[in-house]
């Protein structure tokens, strides 16, 4: 879908029919009060707010009508000072609350053009619906167009068109990860990478069965054996005229995961759609970069299969060789993710990288100790410290988990290299996750010393909201990370 046009406007000048004033609704003293607003708000001083069940609590709303037929809109902002991620979630909530208007105006207050673009931003973000399986249920009708934040402190062209661009890229990866795995397999996924990335400077190869062979991909190739669709590997290149640093992403890119022949119970097989955030994530974080022509080198890989039960599908016990010359034992196919991207690193790792970061739905043990706001984070300190601080400044959160050598040995195998999981044991799931792909990074397999700095994000529990949305998550498939990738890549640069 396309997001609508974010415009500022010096000073608030009048009401104009069917369009939706935002005014922030605080406390103090325990008593409703308007906050700081440049909207004109007289009319709603003789109004009884508490009656009309206006509240201060955050991204709360109640319509009232405004003079000229307008509409006020009385946001809740909470008590407390606002910061650039209030800003931004109260942005998206007002753009979502009020998508049945064609144009709205947010009135909130604002301390620097920074703060005006995380409204802005927000609005973008908030927008988004994703209606293309509709039949009959549309519901509420996306008529919104423009966005207006009154503000004197006014965001540069260019800052408004980053917005935008980033905002594109988040709601690309929402639309392919929101659909169904009918529609989107390896080979559809690996055409949709290739269709957004025309026109942007990011180059594409997309490596079918023949060449996952002849490059020795035997997680890729293995998780996909499964399947009548055959895996696919994608490699997405952009290389500035100017910029050092090399920044290599790798994501997960199951695009419907049944468990393989250790089959998931059903409901736990409901959302496997989902399991391919992490590929579409780095895909559009990638595109998002080279269209903001960032100065870093970004090279991604995106490693896609289906992962099926059939008479062909690799089974328990079953050992793998992976790009890196490892052998996997896969005691479990329903740990599958971990695999592919075992190529994924490999490959990465080939080009001696200064930084790599790789994005997968791994683990449901993340949730339950993270819960559902939370990505998890494990890897070389220098690189979990630029990610963290990457999320910090675009208000996305992880929350770094300890890589702790000590439980290395749970996936000693007795004839492989390496086992893909410890079966019969729950304890540590995503750090023992870490604690595998850790392998194959560089020559780490070898015992030996690199200078490559990896980051991996278990994003499991964040990919996919099944509740109501908030600030600028939707539900469904929230797009998450994309922005921490983005801002990550503007770092290092």
């Amino acid at each position: 879908m396309t997001t609508p046009k974010l415009v500022t406007a010096n000073k608030f000048t009048s009401f104009n029919k069917n369009t939706a004033y935002v005014i922030p609704i605080t406390k103090k003293a325990d008593k409703l009060v308007i906050g700081s607003t440049p909207i004109e708000t007289s009319e709603l001083t003789k109004l009884d707010l508490p009656s009309l069940g206006v509240s201060a609590e955050l991204e709360s709303l109640v319509r009232v009508p405004a003079p000229n037929g307008a509409t006020y809109a009385l946001m809740g902002i909470g008590t407390k000072a606002l910061t650039k991620t209030d800003l931004r979630n109260l942005g998206a909530a007002s753009a979502r609350k009020l998508s049945s208007f064609k144009d709205i105006v947010i009135g909130f207050e604002t301390l620097d053009s920074e703060d005006t673009a995380a409204i802005l931003e927000g609005a973008a973000l908030g927008s988004y619906s994703h209606t293309a399986y509709k039949g009959l249920t549309k519901g509420v009708e996306i008529k919104l167009q423009t966005v207006t934040v009154v503000s004197t402190h006014k965001p540069s062209t260019a800052s408004i068109s980053q917005i935008a661009v980033i905002a594109e890229s988040v709601n690309m990866t929402r639309d392919l990860v929101n659909m169904p795995g009918r529609d989107l397999y390896p080979e559809s996924l690996a055409k949709a990478v290739q269709t957004a990335a025309k026109g942007s400077g990011v180059t594409v190869q997309i490596w079918a069965e023949d060449r996952l062979t002849k490059e020795g991909l035997g997680g890729i190739l293995g998780v996909g054996l499964g399947s009548s669709r055959g895996p696919r590997l994608v490699k997405l290149e952009y290389k500035p005229k100017v910029g050092k640093t090399h920044l290599a992403l790798v994501g997960k890119g199951i695009t419907f995961d049944t468990g393989g022949l250790s089959l998931k119970p059903s409901i736990s097989m409901l959302g496997m759609n989902f399991d391919m955030t992490g590929a579409a994530s780095v895909a559009a974080a990638t595109i998002a970069i080279a269209k903001l022509q960032l100065p870093i080198k970004v090279t991604a890989w995106l490693c896609i299969a289906e992962n099926m039960p059939s008479g062909t599908a690799q089974r328990p016990n079953d050992v793998i060789k992976a790009r890196n010359g490892m052998t996997i034992e896969v005691l479990n196919t329903d740990a599958e993710g971990r695999l592919v991207l075992a190529d994924g690193l490999s490959l990465a790792s080939e080009a001696k990288p200064d930084y790599i970061v790789d994005v997968a739905t791994l683990t449901g043990a993340v949730q339950i100790a993270l819960g559902n706001q939370y990505a998890g984070l494990m890897g070389d300190q220098e690189a979990v410290d630029a990610v963290k601080s990457a999320a910090e400044g675009v208000g996305e959160m992880v929350w770094q988990l300890p890589l702790d050598r000590k439980l290395r040995s749970l996936i000693d195998s007795d004839i492989a290299d390496i086992a893909n999981v410890k079966m019969g044991n729950t304890a540590g799931g995503t750090i023992i996750g870490g604690l595998f792909l850790n392998e194959f990074i560089g020559n780490r397999a070898k015992g030996e010393t690199d200078d490559i700095k990896w980051a991996h994000m278990d994003i499991a529990a964040t990919a996919h909201n099944e509740g109501a949305p908030y600030g600028v998550i939707p539900k469904g498939a929230t797009g998450s990370y994309v922005r921490t990738l983005v801002n990550l890549a503007k770092q290092l640069g």
